[in-house]
Order: structure tokens, then C-alpha cells, then sequence
């Protein structure tokens, strides 16, 4: 406990533990004075002196040092309140200027494919939620698609219920398909009325538009027209990868070919002032969010505050106190008579 609480404290004025030096010298000045003190007596029996005393005098004598014990533990007090112990309390404010981003997650079957860890979905959402923690200023939203299309999460800078509803995204949540027009397209409507300078789109499908009401273009269109930077995200290996399929007798492993549609991607993503990203394995996936995360700087301002909190009044108390115990009992219980 005391450890925990000096690991807190700074001392305005440290050069005031050099009077600790006194101690040891205070110590051996009242060892040399009681040693003078005693006297040498040569006697022919110690008989008369061997009947235990309990007299009041004798108590006095043991416990006389204690007033030279409380007179050092108020010094060594005095020493620390002479040093001002000080809690250090660290503020900032920040200010900023953010940016607005839709997160349009694929969720279609095809992204429980195992040729990411542990697959491509759960991949997916993982990195996501890093790129989440370090936008602390922005507002950010997630849109999910598959079949159809749905928002998870409006724009919010509510980093835990966006993350929650993020890991709550699973397969199946919606009608199977990949409908890249309609994610994109709602994503678009929820950043429309958006008061911010800039606003962004990331995302991420592992195949080919073949669902929806709305085709990709038409959303692409709508995207330019107010002003949504789009970053298209290709996800999957090359070739052929491990798809779990659920069949009459249970979860099977089928291998199905990896179909991304990089020219519509590439499109939009040039169109609308992104770029397009094809990611194969968890670490470039990672790389991308990274290199996002560099393009669309926020403008944020620190202020730094540092408050400090006086703490050497309870040791000057305390030696206040010692000294008038000292004192007390000096004149009192330890009392010498002439």
C-alpha cells in the first residue's frame, strides 16, 4: 500500500532528505549521553539488589527513551512536509475536427472460408475493431450485406456499442447472396445528411455482385454525387478455399473458387477518390486498415493540464503531534525532580 502510494508522489523539494544525515548523528549523540550517564559503583554483594523493583521510578527509567523516539519520528516527519510530497494529476482535453465512416461488411456465406484465421469473417471483424480503437474522434458506422442489406450501426462515437454490434455480426443474419449495390448504396443514405468535411467508406466483399435492388453503379453514382470517398476491400486466397456447407447429414468442407469482381471494385473506388485493396491472408488485411487509417488523418488538439495536490500536511500534523506527546510527557509522567 505504501509502495502503490509513493509510486504517485513527486517532492517539490528533495534536496530536504539531505537533513535525514541528522539521524544517524542524533542516534549516536544520545547513545554517547546515556553512556556518560552511567556511573561505576564497586560493591561487595549484590544481594540488595537482586529483589525485582516495580516502583514507579523504574518504569521511568525503561521507558525513557520513547521521549527521544518520538522526538526523532517527528524530526523525520518534518523532513518529509519540508520536502512537499506532491499527487501529480494529469488532464487532456482533446479537440477535433472528424471524419465520418461507414464500415459495409460482407456477410454472406462464403466468408466463414477458412483461408484466413480462423476465417475470413471473424478476420474481418477483428481488424475492423483495431481500426475502430484508433479513431478516437470520428464518428464511425457499420452497414452489413449479403443478400440484402442492413445497418448495424448507425454513425455514433460510442466506440463499445459499435464494437458490440460489430461482434455480434454472424452469418445468415440476412439472405444469403453478395449484394454490393445495396450495402454501398445504404451506407451512402446514412452519411447523406452528414455535417462532416469529409466522409468515407470502407468496404469489404470476397465476391460478385448478384443480388439486390440496386446495381453497384447506380450506388457508385450516388456516392460521387455527395461527395463519399469509397475504399473497396477484395478479400480471399487464389484459387480455390475451404467453405463449411451445411448439408442433411451436418457441416461439411467443400472447396469453392474464389470469384472477387476486382474491375467493379477498382471502379468504384477510383470514381469516388479511394483506392482498392485485395488482401490474402490476415496480415496484409491488416496492412490495409493500417495504410487507411494513415490516408484519412483526423484533426485532433491536445491541450495538456498537470495539477499537483499538496500532501505534506498530514506528516506535518503528525510531527506536530510527536513533539507535543514529547513535550507532554517530559513534563509529566517523565518528570525530573531535583
Amino acid at each position: 500500500m505504501v509502495y502503490e502510494w509513493y509510486q504517485h508522489i513527486k517532492f517539490a523539494h528533495p534536496a530536504f532528505f539531505g537533513l535525514f544525515a541528522l539521524v544517524p548523528l542524533l542516534l549516536y549523540w544520545e547513545w554517547r549521553k546515556r553512556d556518560r550517564a552511567q556511573g561505576t559503583l564497586l560493591l561487595s554483594t549484590i544481594q540488595p539488589f537482586q529483589k525485582p523493583t516495580t516502583s514507579l521510578r523504574s518504569w521511568k527509567i525503561i521507558f525513557r527513551p520513547v521521549l527521544f523516539i518520538f522526538r526523532l519520528l517527528a524530526l523525520c516527519c518534518l523532513i518529509l512536509a519540508l520536502a512537499r510530497p506532491q499527487t501529480r494529476n494529469d488532464e487532456q482535453l482533446v479537440h477535433g475536427e472528424g471524419i465520418d465512416i461507414m464500415l459495409c461488411l460482407d456477410i454472406s456465406g462464403s466468408m466463414l472460408a477458412q483461408d484466413f484465421t480462423p476465417n475470413r469473417m471473424e478476420a474481418a471483424k477483428n481488424v475492423a475493431a483495431e481500426f475502430i480503437d484508433r479513431r478516437p474522434t470520428d464518428r464511425m458506422g457499420l452497414v452489413i450485406f449479403s443478400g440484402e442489406s442492413f445497418t448495424m450501426c448507425p454513425l455514433t462515437t460510442d466506440r463499445t456499442v459499435l464494437k458490440t454490434q460489430l461482434f455480434n455480426v454472424q452469418s445468415g443474419l440476412l439472405a444469403d447472396g453478395t449484394a454490393i449495390g445495396s450495402g454501398l448504396a445504404t451506407s451512402v443514405d446514412r452519411l447523406r445528411t452528414s455535417p462532416s468535411k469529409t466522409k468515407v467508406i470502407i468496404l469489404l466483399t470476397d465476391g460478385e455482385n448478384n443480388g439486390g435492388i440496386i446495381d453497384p453503379n447506380t450506388a457508385k453514382e450516388i456516392a460521387k454525387s455527395i461527395g463519399v470517398r469509397v475504399y473497396t476491400i477484395g478479400m480471399g486466397s487464389e484459387g480455390y478455399a475451404q467453405v463449411p456447407v451445411q448439408t442433411p447429414g451436418g457441416v461439411v468442407l467443400q472447396r469453392e473458387k474464389v470469384n472477387i469482381d476486382e474491375k467493379l471494385l477498382t471502379q468504384i473506388a477510383q470514381e469516388t477518390g479511394g483506392r482498392y485493396y485485395r488482401t490474402k491472408d490476415n496480415e496484409s488485411l491488416k496492412n490495409i486498415y493500417m495504410e487507411i487509417d494513415q490516408l484519412e488523418k483526423s484533426r485532433i488538439e491536445v491541450t495538456a493540464f498537470r495539477r499537483y495536490t499538496e500532501q505534506f500536511f498530514p506528516f506535518a500534523l503528525a510531527a506536530i503531534v510527536l513533539l507535543f506527546l514529547e513535550t507532554l510527557l517530559r513534563f509529566t509522567l517523565f518528570k525530573k525532580f531535583p
